[in-house]
């Protein structure tokens, strides 16, 4: 069985000599040549964070590679990632992420797929990308499409589709996040209308995941931005909170309505509800704040936010972490899905796809963990492993 090795194949650290801002990129593996992994923007980034990151990425791609689907076009790429450290609020932000991005053209051009992540956002990436003198964060893949001018001419038109005002790229994230939940509720045998939900982020994932499962029938009770967390344990009106957003995810709170509350920012951690989601930033969850964690499942709709020892704590007190590697896959996997035409730029189409395929994802990981005795991560990590082999023979898989 091949596993994966310690070592990433590229890791490297940049300095800005404007300002000494330090920048990251990890290629963790290449699959036919090229990786796939967002660039994320945050105060106290480090080269650790973003090569745990980029493993991630590997695993996600790997996970969804069906090599038992013959009509799929989108074969999944290695896994890489790349980290600014820098507040993006700061005015000098924008100066930085272009000489990062100049710097990283020749991996950007040749093995490097990219785009938004934490505290990014795409259309600011892209405007980035274009200054720095790139043809599109995403070229690196260009030489493996059947027909580059058509497939880039779907992707363009698929961002361009906005649903209530909020545009698909937005929202499928959202949407895989919610129904990795939904399959692990409906494998237990629970009610969708019965379970209390709180959140940690209302920005692009989180929102997008509250909207989801608000349709869905579950209640959101609390959310917490920077401000701190609202709750209202009859339910929060969700789609006047997204509406009374700013570009950052932080909520107006003129537009809270009669049984609102304003509580402390850790405020939702500690919410009586059954599914707690933290889709803001990594490390949220640690051995100390566990300890406050009353739902009976947590879904990592952001990167890396339970810390390993703070999972096996939770296990231990029978609490489920449903992982990252899984939950928040859908938006890198939406992208590819469009750019090599398995989907079209059509709302529908790609949220029928991205639900029948996540759902797919978790029942089987799922069904490993309960075969296996073992969290969800690790029956994800076996099923990564069972995927390796495959790829390697068909693709070629650069350790």
């Amino acid at each position: 069985m091949q596993s994966l090795s310690p070592a990433p194949l590229v890791s490297l650290t940049w300095t800005d000599h404007v300002t000494g801002t330090e920048g990251y990129l990890v290629v963790d593996r290449l699959v036919r040549g090229v990786s796939s992994g967002g660039l994320r923007m945050r105060k106290g980034c480090t080269l650790a964070e973003v090569a745990g990151l980029a493993r991630g990425m590997t695993m996600k791609e790997a996970l969804h590679f069906d090599a038992g689907d013959p009509r799929a076009r989108y074969i999944p790429l290695g896994g890489s990632k790349g980290g600014i450290d820098c507040d993006p609020l700061d005015p000098a932000a924008y100066g930085v992420l272009v000489r990062f991005l100049r710097a990283m053209r020749p991996y950007i051009e040749n093995v490097w797929t990219t785009g938004e992540d934490l505290g990014l956002s795409q259309d600011l990436v892209d405007r980035a990308a274009a200054e720095a003198g790139l043809v599109s964060t995403v070229q690196a893949v260009y030489p493996l499409l059947d027909d580059e001018a058509v497939a880039r001419r779907r992707l363009a038109d698929a961002f361009a589709v906005t649903v209530d005002g909020i545009g698909l790229d937005e929202l499928v994230g959202g949407c895989g996040v919610a129904e990795a939940t939904l399959a692990a509720l409906d494998r237990a045998g629970v009610v969708h209308g019965g379970v209390r939900v709180s959140l940690q982020g209302l920005g692009t994932m989180g929102g997008a995941t509250a909207r989801f499962l608000s349709r869905a029938g579950l209640s959101v009770v609390a959310v917490a931005d920077v401000r701190g967390t609202i709750a209202n344990p009859a339910g929060l009106d969700v789609e006047a909170l997204l509406a009374a957003r700013d570009a950052h995810g932080t909520v107006d709170r003129g537009a809270l309505r009669d049984g609102d509350q304003e509580l402390p920012a850790d405020a939702w951690l500690a919410a009586d509800v059954e599914v707690l989601v933290p889709a803001a930033v990594s490390y949220a969850v640690d051995a100390v704040n566990q300890a406050s964690v009353r739902a009976r499942w947590v879904v990592e709709a952001a990167n890396m936010p339970v810390l390993p020892e703070a999972e096996a704590l939770l296990a231990g007190r029978g609490i489920t972490v449903l992982p990252d590697v899984v939950v928040n896959s859908g938006t890198n996997a939406w992208w590819w899905w469009t750019l090599f035409g398995d989907i079209g730029p059509d709302a529908e189409e790609a949220f029928g796809h991205t639900r029948r395929s996540m759902r797919a994802l978790m029942d089987r990981v799922l069904e490993r963990a309960a075969a296996e005795g073992c969290t969800p991560r690790a029956a994800a990590h076996s099923l990564v492993a069972d995927r390796l082999p495959v790829m390697a023979e068909r693709f070629g898989w650069y350790r």
